[in-house]
Parts: C-alpha cells; sequence; structure tokens
C-alpha cells in the first residue's frame, strides 16, 4: 500500500509538469542535432591544448604573411624599381634589392611627365565627380529610403543590376552617348564633363546609401515633419549631420575611382594638356626607360596613399555603419 500510495504521488507529480510544446520539441531535436553533426579539423578541445595553440597562430601569422605578400609585393617593386638604373632593372633574372640606389630618379620624373599639371587636372575631375556623386547618390538613396516613391524597390533591382554588367561592355555606348548626348545634341569630348556624367550616378554608392539611411529612426523624420520641415530641409539638416561615415566612404571610392580610371579618360580627354595622371604616365612610356616610368607612377600613387592612411578608419567604420538597425 505504501508503495501504491508513492506511486500516486509521483504519478501526480509527473501530471502537474505539462508537456513541451511542438516547437519546444523541434528546437531541441535542432540542437541536438547540431551538437551531434558540428565537426571540425581539430576539435575544440585539441585547439585548447598548448601545441594546438601553437599550431594555431603559426597557421594564422603564415597565412597572413602570404597575403600581406601578395598585396605588398608590387608596391615593393615599383617602388625598389624606381631607385634601380636603367640596365639593372632590364637584366635578368631581376634582382630584388637595387645594387645602386638612387633616389633622385623620382625627384627626376617631375619635369619629365610633367606630374605637376597631370596631377592639377585630375584633382579638378576628382573634386568635381566627388560633388556631383554626392548631389546625384544622396538624393537618390533618399528619395529610395525615406520618401518612398512608387516602385522604388525594382529601381534599386535595376540599379544593383548594372554592378552585374562589367564596365567595359558599356564603354562603346557610354562613348556614343557623350560624342552626343541624346535630346540635347552636345559633344562632350575633351571636357571635364565627360568624366562628371558618368560617374556621378553608381548603384554601389546607392546601396551604400540607402542601406544607411534605412538605420536612422523614423521618429525623428516624423517629429521634423511636424514641426512643418520639408523634405529637403530634413535631408540637409537633419540626414546628412548623421551620414558623415557614410559619406565620407562614398567620397574616397570616388576619388579614389578617377584616379585610378585609365581606359575611360584615355577616350573621351585625347587632349593632352587635359589628360589625367594615369594617361599621362602612358603616352610618354615608350619614349623613356623602364625605372624612369617606376619613378613616375611612385609620385602618382603617393596622393592615394596619404588617403589611405588618413582615412583608414574611416573606411572601414563606414563599410560597417547601417549594418545593423537599432
Amino acid at each position: 500500500m505504501v508503495h501504491a500510495t508513492a506511486h500516486r504521488d509521483t504519478a501526480d507529480e509527473t501530471r502537474k509538469v505539462p508537456p513541451p510544446s511542438v516547437r519546444t520539441r523541434k528546437r531541441r531535436r535542432r540542437a541536438a542535432w547540431a551538437d551531434g553533426h558540428a565537426r571540425t579539423i581539430v576539435s575544440p578541445l585539441e585547439l585548447k591544448s598548448r601545441w594546438g595553440t601553437r599550431i594555431y597562430w603559426a597557421v594564422l601569422a603564415a597565412v597572413l604573411s602570404v597575403f600581406t605578400l601578395v598585396f605588398v609585393f608590387p608596391l615593393y617593386w615599383m617602388v625598389t624599381g624606381a631607385m634601380k638604373s636603367g640596365e639593372e632593372i632590364a637584366q635578368m633574372p631581376p634582382t630584388l634589392w637595387p645594387g645602386d640606389p638612387d633616389l633622385s630618379r623620382v625627384s627626376g620624373a617631375r619635369g619629365l611627365f610633367v606630374i605637376g599639371t597631370l596631377l592639377q587636372n585630375t584633382l579638378y575631375y576628382a573634386v568635381g565627380a566627388w560633388l556631383f556623386t554626392l548631389a546625384v547618390d544622396v538624393t537618390a538613396a533618399y528619395a529610395l529610403s525615406k520618401l518612398r516613391p512608387m516602385f522604388g524597390n525594382a529601381i534599386l533591382g535595376a540599379m544593383l543590376a548594372t554592378l552585374m554588367i562589367p564596365p567595359i561592355v558599356v564603354m562603346i555606348p557610354a562613348y556614343v552617348t557623350v560624342t552626343d548626348v541624346p535630346v540635347f545634341g552636345w559633344q562632350l569630348l575633351n571636357s571635364p564633363w565627360a568624366i562628371w556624367f558618368p560617374v556621378a550616378a553608381n548603384g554601389f554608392n546607392i546601396f551604400l546609401l540607402k542601406r544607411f539611411f534605412d538605420s536612422i529612426p523614423d521618429e525623428i523624420l516624423e517629429a521634423a515633419e511636424i514641426d512643418g520641415v520639408p523634405p529637403w530641409r530634413v535631408l540637409v539638416s537633419i540626414i546628412l549631420p548623421i551620414s558623415r561615415p557614410i559619406l565620407g566612404v562614398v567620397s574616397i571610392f570616388t576619388i579614389v575611382m578617377v584616379f585610378k580610371d585609365f581606359l575611360w579618360p584615355l577616350l573621351v580627354l585625347p587632349d593632352s594638356e587635359k589628360m589625367t595622371l594615369s594617361v599621362g604616365l602612358s603616352q610618354t612610356a615608350g619614349a623613356v626607360s623602364q625605372n624612369q616610368i617606376m619613378a613616375g607612377l611612385v609620385i602618382a600613387s603617393i596622393p592615394m596613399i596619404i588617403v589611405f592612411f588618413f582615412f583608414q578608419r574611416s573606411i572601414m567604420a563606414g563599410l560597417t555603419a547601417g549594418s545593423l538597425k537599432g
């Protein structure tokens, strides 16, 4: 009788605990499956051991060193090539370090390539492209994010679809458009407008800006609308001050793109007095030695290297800004 009473009490306690729901049972089954199927090359226990930790850091250091060497070696080869003589840079097998380093070749390349004029032209094109890019891309992203026009998602999808097309495919249509602008009939060759117009509308920049604008709470804009602030004033006074990180990234991308572009300026700016830096260096490549070309490339790379070192934190911060909403 005692056993029967104990069994009945146990059964009563069991009945008091509700059975897990279907969702809970599914969650437990998925967790059990994940625990049973999570497999790696090195188990967590081996990784935490003394030799496991050493091997892990050794492999990590080796991989990082190889990738760093792959990306930095062309820059190293350019700088060392500028310090070599013409005979040394042409000899086979090549030397990794110049036998008689001479930095005077780098300073001598300034007058050889008229780098001052070329750099001035490139800066002029870059600043104009930057202003037009901000004017077009910021307003387009703001309209798609906050104003929400009709067929806004379809328009954004069409813009992103342009990123899948290789730039060389649209080179000929763009050139035909620049030589004879539809409706207006303008001819834009040898003018900065041939650089500024194609750069202004960029689907990638619009996507970055829209993602950031989406992370801005709508309550701020609604409060401004209640106060009677027009949309353009909201953009200028509220959105732009908040969006400094992403605006910095878009600005850097635009300026670097104008500086490094070669084929398009070569087509639309045939006048030697209006060439960009990259095109101007290539025009005299056949008349000078390889070490002089390397010296000119070193001087041409200095502005972008300075921009990178000053704004590398802004680049990373802007790329991650707006990735999480809230």
